[in-house]
């Protein structure tokens, strides 16, 4: 019987900080155009905190004053951060894409969302990887103290 393979995830409040500091634009998969979703508040949250946002999302073509891209394929500037809202197996897809692309740092599963799969990978091609967490409460957190 093989063990579980235990959650990556990380609490370094330090490391939590220097990714934020190093970070200017975010891609957030899954940002919903609707206010009342946790994807619309969170990246709100992020614009307002002084980050670039950029939506990756099926439908629309803006979302909170920003183009809209249907992949993170299709994003043509620099991503420093990839802020994902969406199931957890679309992390494995989101890793194959990121190993495309040399500008992103960091893979950020939000609050409730764990691939382990999909972290081992993106530690293994060097980024930052944070499951579980909320880009806006952990920045929160930071600013407060």
């Amino acid at each position: 019987m093989e063990c579980p393979m235990p959650t990556i995830n990380i609490n370094d409040q330090k490391l939590i900080h220097e990714i934020f500091q190093n970070t200017k634009t975010i891609a957030i998969i899954g940002l919903s155009p609707d206010p009342s979703k946790p994807s619309n508040q969170v990246a709100s949250y992020l614009q307002k905190a002084g980050f670039r946002i950029i939506p990756v999302y099926p439908k629309e073509e803006t979302i909170l004053g920003e183009k809209v891209y249907r992949s993170l394929d299709e994003v043509p500037e620099g991503v420093d951060m990839v802020d994902m809202f969406r199931k957890p197996q679309v992390a494995n897809e989101l890793v194959e894409v990121i190993k495309k692309r040399s500008d992103v740092k960091t893979l950020w599963l939000q609050l409730g969302i764990v691939n382990n799969e999909a972290a081992k990978k993106a530690r293994e091609l060097g980024l930052n990887v944070v499951q579980n967490k909320c880009t806006k409460i952990e920045h929160q957190r930071l600013v407060q103290s």
